[in-house]
């Protein structure tokens, strides 16, 4: 029988995390991301892992600090075969939990599901009241400057 954990990153995660970005990259789901910035952001992340015959990953989200007060929900993704499994608002609670840890007090997503993060007590907010540091992603977006992601935020 096989469980489920989250932990922390590692190097080795670093290619099946890549490997699942693109796959929602290529839908318009998320920004791809280099292998480059994948390692300079990996402790940022923490993964879902399945363990069976050896780890399976399941599932990836990150935590990015943007300012003294706020952080953001970033590359959450869980492999579609998994989906629906709650693996998703686990990996999302994981990164809310360390951002309480690190005493900050917002936490905002830009994002397409909407319903999802509004189930976690984010609220939707004008992407005009977050600061011009979070829009340093955007720029490298294929939809910038039309982007079509909602800004919501949660207070911590």
């Amino acid at each position: 029988m096989s469980k489920t954990h989250i932990r922390k990153a590692r190097i080795a995660d670093i290619k099946p995390i890549h490997k699942l970005l693109n796959q929602y990259a290529d839908k318009g789901l998320l920004l791809p991301r280099p292998l480059s910035e994948l390692y300079d952001h990996l402790r940022d992340f923490v993964v879902l892992a399945e363990k069976g015959e050896g780890e399976k990953l399941l599932g990836i989200c990150a935590l990015g600090i943007c300012w003294e007060d706020l952080a953001e929900i970033r590359s959450l993704a869980v492999i579609e075969e998994r989906r629906g499994n709650d693996y998703g608002r686990q990996l999302v609670e994981a990164c809310l939990q360390e951002a309480r840890s690190l005493g900050l007090h917002k936490v905002f997503a830009l994002t397409y599901a909407e319903s999802f993060f509004a189930k976690m007590g984010f609220r939707v907010v004008e992407k005009s009241t977050l600061p011009h540091k979070v829009w340093g992603d955007c720029l490298k977006c294929p939809k910038f400057p039309e982007c079509d992601e909602t800004a919501m935020i949660l207070e911590l």
